[in-house]
């Protein structure tokens, strides 16, 4: 009888076109033992298997069905760690794979560091690095959830210990971002994080057929937010673990919903009054969490609350912001958060260190 899987990783694939057949056989370029849990999303087996060829005969392959109705990959994820055995859990997407050996990597320093995550080197398949997250240069252990800013890392890529998170799941019922919840569970938990930052990466792909940003309503687009800061984990984390999620939320999320809308036509009323709304109640999470921010950033967050400014104004101080090397997008409002480990000049160091 085959030995249970050290890693069970899972692909979730909603269209027989992807090349889930270059992401499984990459999984198991691995000499430790893996197994691939393929879920055909809203498709069939059968069409699945085709893909993937001979691979769908591998002892090491299993296809499972699912047929929720629901345009969303939390289903098929959550279903592949329900069905999941092995000493730790990976997801994989569709169109992406992973180098020769990063499993064997992985596990190697999970051993090494005896920790219950580790995250994955990320870089792009035409070989641009992926500087999430921005964290302290050379660390790879032990990693701190403020310090190494791991909020900035939000999808479980990597490994994920089954014994310490195998009820973890993946938010259901969002429009998007239903990995944000299973993120903020692990990096914030307090058990061990490490991180493989120069082991072979996860490579991403951007195949004509990948799914992009696309602006949705802001009420749709913040139901993720607003998910986790329910979250009775989130009330209960100390203040600089609340300030430190809600500045990356605020940069990410928040400013991410202005940029993504360039055009006025993409703004009404109501829309504008929705994201003062979202801007609010993170702030009201963890208030003061905003004087780390430079002032580019203060500036557009002061406009965001202030539905009487004109939307071309928001949008030219969104790009205002996005001036990296600018006066006002690498000094805070408030100096005596120059120094701070999120404010604009650590955050930005580390995120170039995190490319080389």
């Amino acid at each position: 009888m085959r030995q249970l899987p050290e890693v069970d990783v899972v692909i979730a694939v909603h269209d027989e076109a992807r090349p889930i057949e270059r992401a499984t056989a990459s999984a198991l370029r691995n000499a430790r033992n893996v197994r691939v849990t393929v879920v055909a999303h809203g498709i069939d087996e059968a069409s699945v298997a085709g893909r993937l060829g001979t691979l769908a005969d591998d002892e090491r392959v299993r296809i499972l069905e699912l047929r929720d109705g629901i345009a969303s990959p939390a289903g098929p994820f959550n279903l592949g760690l329900d069905e999941a055995t092995g000493r730790f859990t990976s997801v994989l997407g569709s169109d992406d794979e992973l180098e020769a050996g990063a499993i064997d990597s992985w596990l190697a320093l999970a051993d090494r560091a005896s920790a219950d995550a580790v995250i994955a080197r990320l870089r792009h398949a035409g070989g641009r690095a992926v500087p999430t997250p921005p964290a302290r240069p050379l660390r790879s252990r032990h990693l701190h959830p403020v310090r190494d800013r791991l909020a900035y890392r939000s999808a479980p890529l990597g490994l994920v210990s089954r014994e310490h998170f195998g009820d973890v799941r993946f938010a259901v019922g969002l429009p998007s971002g239903e990995d944000l919840p299973y993120v903020t569970r692990v990096w914030y938990s307090g058990r061990p994080v490490a991180y493989d930052r120069r082991g072979p990466a996860y490579l991403i792909h951007g195949g004509a057929g990948r799914v992009t940003q696309t602006a949705r309503a802001i009420a749709a687009e913040f139901a993720a937010v607003d998910s986790v800061l329910s979250d009775p984990a989130f009330a209960g984390l100390p203040r600089a673990q609340r300030e430190s999620l809600v500045v990356k939320l605020v940069r990410v999320q928040l400013f991410g919903a202005v940029s993504n809308r360039s055009s006025t036509d993409s703004w009404t009323i109501e829309e504008r009054g929705a994201l003062a709304a979202a801007a609010a109640r993170l702030l009201a999470t963890a208030p003061g969490a905003e004087r780390v921010l430079s002032r580019a950033d203060r500036a557009l967050l002061d406009a965001i609350l202030d539905g009487g400014v004109p939307t071309p104004r928001l949008i030219d101080l969104s790009h205002r912001r996005r001036r990296r090397v600018s006066f006002d997008a690498l000094v805070p409002r408030d100096l005596s958060r120059v120094l701070s480990v999120d404010g604009p000049l650590r955050f930005s160091a580390a995120s170039a260190l995190a490319l080389r």
